[in-house]
C-alpha cells in the first residue's frame, strides 16, 4: 500500500513540472498567440511577394526557405552582426536583404511599443497610457530628429540616443507629476504636457532645414515607416527588444501587484516609486529601440495591451506573452495595408496604425463608462 501511495505521489509531483511551467497559459492565449502568428506569416508571405522585381509567391517562397541561406551560418553571422554576404541567387538576395528585414522590423517594433504599452499602462493603473501618452515617443522622437538634422555623424548611435531622449521626457514626468510621490492621473497629465512641448520643438526644428532630403526622412520618422529598413535595422533593435520583453515577464508579479493599488502594494512590502520608476526604464527602452528604428508610430502601444487584456484577462505574465504575439501581426497587418493601399506610393505604418487605432478607441468610448481604468 506504501508504495502504491507513493507512486502517486511521484505522479503527483511530476505533474507539477509542467504544471508549474505552463499552468498560466490557457486556450484563450494560446489562441491568440496562434491567430497572431498565422497573420504575421500571411502578411510576411504578401510582403515578400511584391515589389519593384516581380516575382510570384511560390518564388518568393523557394527564396525564403532556399537551404543556400537557412543551413549557412556564415549568411546567418553576416544578418546579425554584419558583413558581405556570400554569392547568393537574385531572388534569394532580393527576399532575405531587402524584403524579409521588413518584415522582421514589424515584428520587433509591435512587441515593443506592445509590452511598452502594457508595462505603462500598470505603472500608471490607467489604460489609456502609452509610450506617446506619456511623452516617451516625443522625447525620443525630438532627439532623433536633432541627430538626423545637427548631428548626423552620430546616426549610428540612434537606438540609445532615443532611449536618452525617451528617458529625459519621462524624468520630465516624474519630475512635473511628483507632489509627495506620484499618482496614475498626475502621471498621464505631466504626459500629455511634456509631449506636447516636445512635439512642438519637433516642428520648429523643420523651419531650419534646407535639404529636401532631411526633410523626407524627417517626416518618414515623425510619421512612422518601414520603408527602407534591412538588416542594420534589425541588428538595432533585437537586443534591446530580447532584453525588455524578458525583464518584462520576470517583473510580471511586480506589474500585477501595481495593479491591486498603492495601499495594497504598499502592505504587500513593496517599494511602489522604486519599483515604478525601474519599469517605467524598461518601458521606455522598448519604445526607444522602435522609434530608432521606425519612428513614431502611434497607437499600437495603446490598442494592442487593450485588446490583449480583453481577450486573456489582467494577468501581466499572459497579457505580456499576448502583447509579443499580438503587436507583431497589428503591425504586420498595418504595414501590408501601408504598402498596398495606395501601390505604387507607400503611406508611412503609422498613418495606418493611427486610421485603426482611432476609431477603435472610439468605440471603446462609446461602449465603456469606467474608460481609463485597468
Amino acid at each position: 500500500m506504501s508504495g502504491a501511495g507513493s507512486t502517486g505521489q511521484a505522479g503527483q509531483s511530476e505533474q507539477s513540472i509542467p504544471s508549474r511551467l505552463f499552468g498560466w497559459m490557457d486556450a484563450s492565449l494560446v489562441s491568440l498567440c496562434v491567430g497572431s502568428l498565422i497573420i504575421v506569416v500571411l502578411g510576411g508571405l504578401v510582403q515578400v511577394s511584391f515589389g519593384a522585381f516581380s516575382m510570384s509567391i511560390e518564388e518568393a517562397w523557394r527564396a525564403v526557405f532556399d537551404p543556400a541561406v537557412i543551413f549557412d551560418p556564415q549568411v546567418w553571422q553576416v544578418f546579425l552582426f554584419g558583413g558581405e554576404l556570400p554569392e547568393l541567387g537574385k531572388r534569394t538576395l532580393i527576399v532575405w536583404n531587402i524584403r524579409l528585414p521588413r518584415v522582421l522590423v514589424a515584428i520587433l517594433v509591435g512587441a515593443n511599443l506592445s509590452v511598452s504599452g502594457a508595462i505603462f499602462q500598470a505603472v500608471t493603473r490607467n489604460e489609456l497610457a502609452s509610450p506617446f501618452v506619456l511623452g516617451v515617443s516625443s522625447g525620443a522622437g525630438l532627439l532623433i530628429l536633432l541627430t538626423l538634422v545637427v548631428f548626423s555623424g552620430l546616426s549610428f548611435f540612434l537606438p540609445i540616443l532615443a532611449a536618452l531622449g525617451g528617458m529625459i521626457a519621462f524624468l520630465l514626468v516624474y519630475l512635473i507629476a511628483w507632489k509627495n510621490g506620484t499618482s496614475p492621473v498626475r502621471l498621464v497629465l505631466a504626459g500629455v504636457i511634456v509631449g506636447t512641448i516636445f512635439q512642438s520643438l519637433q516642428t520648429g526644428l523643420f523651419v531650419f532645414i534646407d535639404d529636401i532630403g532631411v526633410v523626407q526622412s524627417a517626416i518618414a520618422w515623425t510619421t512612422g515607416s518601414l520603408t527602407g529598413t534591412d538588416w542594420e535595422q534589425v541588428r538595432m533593435a533585437l537586443p534591446w527588444s530580447i532584453a525588455s520583453v524578458a525583464i518584462a515577464l520576470i517583473s510580471s508579479r511586480q506589474l500585477n501587484v501595481l495593479l491591486l493599488g498603492e495601499q495594497t502594494a504598499r502592505s504587500l512590502g513593496m517599494s511602489i516609486e522604486k519599483v515604478r520608476f525601474l519599469l517605467s526604464g524598461v518601458a521606455v527602452v522598448a519604445a526607444a529601440a522602435s522609434i530608432a528604428v521606425a519612428g513614431i508610430v502611434g497607437f499600437v502601444g495603446l490598442v494592442v495591451p487593450h485588446v490583449v487584456r480583453n481577450v486573456v484577462g489582467s494577468d501581466y505574465k499572459r497579457l505580456v506573452v499576448g502583447c509579443v504575439f499580438a503587436g507583431p501581426a497589428l503591425m504586420v497587418a498595418a504595414d501590408v495595408g501601408a504598402r498596398l493601399a495606395l501601390s505604387p506610393t507607400q503611406l508611412p505604418v503609422g498613418i495606418v496604425t493611427g486610421l485603426i487605432g482611432g476609431p477603435y478607441f472610439l468605440y471603446l468610448m462609446r461602449k465603456q463608462q469606467n474608460l481609463g481604468e485597468v
